[in-house]
């Protein structure tokens, strides 16, 4: 049985969030913005929070909570501003979710502890200048190399490119395979920015998230060990699937809160703002935008909370993360877009956050998958042409559920 309440826990890491982000960003978000400054030392506070390793066991330097609480950390994080949130899917579910998951103890030891402390930021590198939606497209290679590997390609449109201690870097392994477009011959590997041959670079220009950094990375001739890859050899593709579907659950938990941010703001507005001598809030047709954002909200918030519990649960969840990603996506941008409507002229802006708001939500709807992209993927579960795989059990132990049980 769901049980739609949060635990006390829950509710205290979610307080800790709302005051987190009020205190440490809200009064700055407006200027980072403006200048496209990305500010490192907020990572290091929430770091310092237990954020950056949330749902991460304590074994390993997390703070052992569970899927639930990332969702509500992405949530509160993007009510601010959505540059908070992409860290947070790239570094934990992007990245520290599946060297947990697919690492080995070394792995995890050298990489994972690091990172779940918030002493290395982390990311995900999959997406090429000519390869996004399309997978199978991509062009970066790994060699063989006497006992290691050598690797070269490059990585475009990734969050903390520039930024990021830590890579996850696919690319193909075999070569005949690749030639058939057959993915059981990608692989991935774990690389360091240190490494010799590594080299990245910042995209300038975006429509939105312009605190957040965002670049590209190449890889060329670069040396690395066995050791060093993640999983078995053939296993990149199902690693990247892992990946995004964590990465999907982040983001539409994150998009829940650019919602709930554009309702908010709009309802304080349309209780000052007067037009005909009454609050516009009186006017029927605000009402029925700022009723839509409520619609729209619980909704989004109910599709990544089941999400969620399937996680928890360890059940398959590639479905609901996908429905969650694409729902909550799209409304946000409806959410934004009524949201300027609401404050009219003053909504076009930036003396209002609302214009950010819509600036930022764009892009989710286009990573993690295209709305058209899920669109395909619902309707083939729906038609009995794609299946559920059962999910590979990430999180053994929760301190939610440690807490219930104890209770009772």
């Amino acid at each position: 049985m769901i049980d739609f309440e949060l635990t006390e826990e829950h509710r205290a890491l979610q307080q800790t969030v709302r005051e987190f982000v009020q205190g440490e960003v809200a009064p700055h978000i407006k200027e980072w913005d403006e200048k496209a400054h990305f500010e490192r030392s907020v990572f290091d506070k929430m770091a310092e929070l237990g954020l950056l390793g949330v749902c991460i066991p304590e074994q390993y330097g997390g703070a052992g909570f569970d899927y639930i609480s990332l969702g509500i950390v992405c949530e509160e994080l993007e009510a601010c501003d959505t540059f908070l949130r992409v860290a947070m899917s790239v570094h934990v579910g992007l990245n520290s979710l599946s060297v947990f998951s697919w690492g080995t103890e070394e792995q995890k030891q050298k990489y994972l502890v690091p990172q779940a402390k918030g002493e290395k930021l982390a990311t995900f590198g999959l997406t090429e200048p000519n390869a996004g939606s399309d997978v199978i497209g991509m062009r970066s290679v790994a060699g063989r190399d006497g006992d290691g590997w050598i690797l070269n390609g490059e990585k475009m449109w990734i969050s903390l490119g520039d930024v990021a201690d830590h890579f996850l870097f696919f690319c193909w392994t075999d070569e005949e395979k690749r030639k058939n477009r057959d993915h059981s011959g990608m692989s991935c590997f774990i690389i360091e920015r240190t490494m010799e041959g590594f080299s990245s670079g910042t995209l300038h220009g975006k429509l939105g998230i312009k605190a957040g950094n965002t670049g590209y990375f190449t890889l060329q001739d670069v040396r690395v060990s066995q050791a060093n890859m993640l999983g078995q050899e053939g296993e990149g593709f199902k690693i990247a699937m892992f990946s995004l579907e964590n990465g999907r659950y982040t983001v539409a938990s994150g998009a829940t809160g650019v919602i709930r941010a554009a309702r908010d703001a709009s309802v304080a507005y349309a209780n000052v703002r007067e037009t005909a001598g009454v609050k516009i809030g009186e006017h029927q047709l605000v009402k029925q935008k700022i009723a839509e954002m409520e619609a729209d909200y619980q909704m989004s918030h109910l599709l990544w909370l089941k999400c969620g519990y399937l996680k928890n649960e360890g059940k398959p969840s590639a479905k609901a993360a996908s429905l969650a990603k694409w729902q909550a996506t799209i409304r946000s941008e409806k959410a934004a877009s009524m949201a300027i409507e609401v404050h009219g002229a003053n909504g076009y802006t930036n003396d209002y956050p609302v214009e950010r708001y819509l600036r930022n939500c764009k892009a989710a709807v286009i990573y993690e998958g295209t709305r058209d992209i899920h669109t395909i993927m619902q309707a083939d579960w729906a038609l009995g042409l794609k299946k559920e795989k059962q999910a590979r059990v990430t999180l053994p132990a929760y301190k939610s559920i440690e807490a219930k049980e104890t209770a009772a």
